[in-house]
């Protein structure tokens, strides 16, 4: 754990949200706490015992009545003296309170993510878990709440910490070898019980990487795209998922020439649907850049909905998307005979609402599918993925450069860890702080 920072400035800012609202909850953190509480609410309550206080300014005019909970170092969020004031909810009662905390010497309002930051430089926590905050702050939906509150517990940096140990301890043994490899205790060759440890520590870590799609789709949302010809009733899908009018739909081929995406929540799962052009051959330079950006979409997507009309039936043309990531529906059955629909996985009408239910619980089962087990310590955020690729670099270098001097495969393990130790915060991490914590709403 590290050692406290000592900061010279305290912070403050509203903790609970936009005004008005039925509490207030103004946030305090810094040496002038203990000051501050004691001239605002007339003493220092007991420690995290919630006391009734009327609080007062510098000129001793009321301000509100309202509960003061006072958390002092190393015991709290941030490791330092911090405090809660709970006043009423309006915009008057926060403002006039702001105006009075201004009033200390060494007091001002916290930037975004400044408290949180704070219990990172004391230890609190490491940067897996602030990262795990920050998206149970942002968490939309119950499948990115269980993910980012399994983050937020320490899970992910509890396996960090396991490899990193396994690292250090290689490097170790290698280590021993080379500085002792003529004491008659140190037994010959120690380096060759190490390489098929870090074999399956890099088969482990490329497990990880490989479900970190997994994280990234439930924290990012999971992609669905639609595409067809023009008139395939693409936008009209569109419109009955969302459960209102968010695209035109008109019988004019090439209605649509951007792209229109909505949110849905599926069983806990984000799933993110986009409306694209229709795809035919157009001598229109506008619709033929929506018709383009349609097949970049669908070729990234988690799952392609390809529409056939089954009036006038005209597949899309897609040769860069794979059949397994693509569901085939057939569209507009009120206006075609049974038989017609055979050739598809689905067909539905949004003018009837036939096959809609089907539609969105085959959705949910993809989603489900694509999301697996949400009980694993997953990487949700790129600069996870790109330093334990960077890791398993250098595992890998360490464990096949078999020609290499031990000194320099001892070398490949250091450099492991010292990107292992990045994710978590545990090595030189000053350039990626203001990112991590950028993210963060004020108050928090």
């Amino acid at each position: 754990m590290k050692q406290n920072h000592v900061f010279g400035d305290t912070i403050f800012a509203l903790s609970s949200g936009r005004l008005p609202s039925g509490v207030g909850v103004m946030r305090i953190s810094g040496p002038q706490t203990r000051f501050v509480i004691e001239t605002i609410s007339g003493g220092l309550p007991e420690p995290r015992i919630a006391a009734l206080r009327f609080f007062r300014d510098s000129e001793n005019s009321p301000i509100d009545r309202g509960l003061v909970l006072f958390f002092p170092a190393p015991a709290s969020f941030t490791g330092e003296d911090c405090a809660e004031l709970h006043l009423h909810g309006g915009k008057a009662v926060v403002d006039a309170m702001i105006t009075a905390l201004y009033k200390f010497e060494g007091c001002r309002l916290a930037e975004a993510g400044e408290f949180t930051r704070r219990a990172f430089a004391n230890g609190k926590f490491d940067l897996t878990v602030a990262e795990g905050l920050a998206d149970l702050i942002a968490a939309e939906t119950d499948g990115q709440r269980r993910l980012a509150l399994q983050i937020s517990s320490g899970a992910q940096a509890t396996l960090y910490a396991s490899w990193r140990t396994e690292l250090i301890r290689a490097r170790a043994l290698i280590e021993a070898e080379l500085d002792f490899a003529d004491e008659s205790d140190v037994p010959g060759s120690v380096s060759d019980q190490v390489w098929q440890s870090m074999r399956d520590l890099a088969d482990r870590m490329g497990k990880h990487v490989a479900d970190g799609k997994r994280g990234a789709m439930v924290r990012d949302g999971i992609r669905v795209v639609i595409v067809g010809a023009p008139n395939a009733g693409k936008s009209s899908l569109l419109n009955a998922l969302a459960g209102r009018d968010v695209a035109i739909v008109s019988d004019e081929p090439g209605t649509t020439r951007d792209l229109i995406e909505i949110k849905l929540d599926l069983n806990g799962l984000p799933v993110l649907v986009t409306d694209t052009a229709g795809l035919r051959e157009t001598e229109g330079k506008v619709e033929r850049i929506g018709i383009n950006r349609a097949r970049e979409q669908a070729s990234a997507a988690d799952l392609v909905i390809t529409l056939t009309d089954l009036s006038n039936p005209v597949a899309p043309a897609l040769d860069d998307v794979a059949d397994s990531v693509t569901l085939r529906l057939g569209t507009k059955s009120d206006l075609a005979a049974p038989s017609a629909a055979a050739k598809y996985d689905l067909v539905i009408s949004t003018r009837t609402g036939e096959g809609l239910d089907d539609l969105l619980e085959t959705l949910s089962k993809r989603a489900g599918l694509a999301a697996g087990n949400l009980s694993d310590p997953l990487p949700t955020r790129r600069r996870h993925m790109e330093l334990l690729a960077e890791t398993i670099r250098e595992v890998t270098a360490a464990v096949y450069d078999e020609a290499a001097p031990l000194e320099v495969r001892a070398e490949y393990l250091r450099r492991a860890s010292h990107s292992l130790g990045r994710i978590t915060g545990d090595v030189d991490v000053e350039d990626i702080l203001d990112v991590v914590f950028a993210q963060f709403c004020i108050g928090k």
